[in-house]
């Protein structure tokens, strides 16, 4: 395909160019809307029939690693869009700083997550065979709070009046949980390596105010994945938060 410069032979100008890259990501977009949709319909359908086990499993989340990385990445999507204006005013070293800026977030909202992740197979969190609500209140580790423990139990009691198959309804939110949010962090992980290529592309000073669509473009993608982010923790980690 011929190429002058960053303009493909198919196009007229940089603008049109920079239209046709617009459309395809919000088209891409939207289809990733509806695969997400699909994924927050079943989460509904299943939390109104098993609200009991939902509301039991969720309070087992550690709040304050879902409420940290939420900022980690509303920081994210700042970055981005100042990395985004750096490109569009043409300041050439910002967008690199931004742009590391970006990944470097990511990457905590990633690491946070493998945190999140052990606890949960520590707990046996995992579904299958030794799935076990109970586990954690009864082998408490060392560093957990006796307090919060007995609360724990004590909630979970009251659960299982209610629904005594808790541990079974309980293993459709976590397969929720891990198919959710591991498909965000997929997500998370190619936003990751379109962050690499862009910040080769910025230490090579390709982004100027006449061409700066890959940096436009990625940020697209990095705020939907914010985004979905956004309903993802009170979906998940808000449910009947109450103690």
């Amino acid at each position: 395909m011929h190429r002058t410069g960053e303009l493909y032979g198919h196009f007229e100008t940089l603008e049109q160019q920079k239209d046709s890259a617009a459309l395809g990501m919000w088209i891409f977009l939207v289809t990733e809307v509806l695969f997400f949709g699909g994924l927050f319909l079943t989460y509904t359908i299943n939390r109104h029939a098993f609200s009991v086990a939902f509301g039991a499993a969720s309070n087992t989340l550690d709040l304050k690693l879902g409420g940290g990385n939420t900022v980690v990445l509303i920081l994210s999507s700042l970055t981005m869009a100042m990395a985004v204006w750096s490109a569009q005013v043409g300041k050439k070293q910002w967008v690199s700083i931004f742009l590391i800026a970006t990944l470097g977030l990511g990457t905590i909202f990633l690491g946070v997550k493998v945190i999140e992740y052990k606890q949960k197979f520590d707990h046996h969190l995992i579904p299958g065979s030794s799935f076990d609500m109970r586990y954690h209140s009864e082998h408490p580790g060392p560093n957990d709070d006796p307090k919060e423990i007995a609360a724990e139990k004590e909630e979970l009691e009251k659960a299982f009046a209610v629904d005594p198959d808790i541990n079974a309804h309980a293993q459709l939110y976590f397969s929720l949980y891990f198919g959710m949010t591991g498909l965000h962090a997929l997500h998370m992980i190619v936003g990751a390596g379109l962050l690499l290529w862009l910040i080769k592309g910025s230490f090579a000073g390709r982004y100027t105010p006449q061409y700066n669509t890959p940096v436009e473009i990625v940020g697209l993608y990095w705020h939907f994945v914010d985004i979905v982010w956004i309903y993802l923790f009170p979906l998940l980690y808000l449910i009947d938060r109450h103690q």
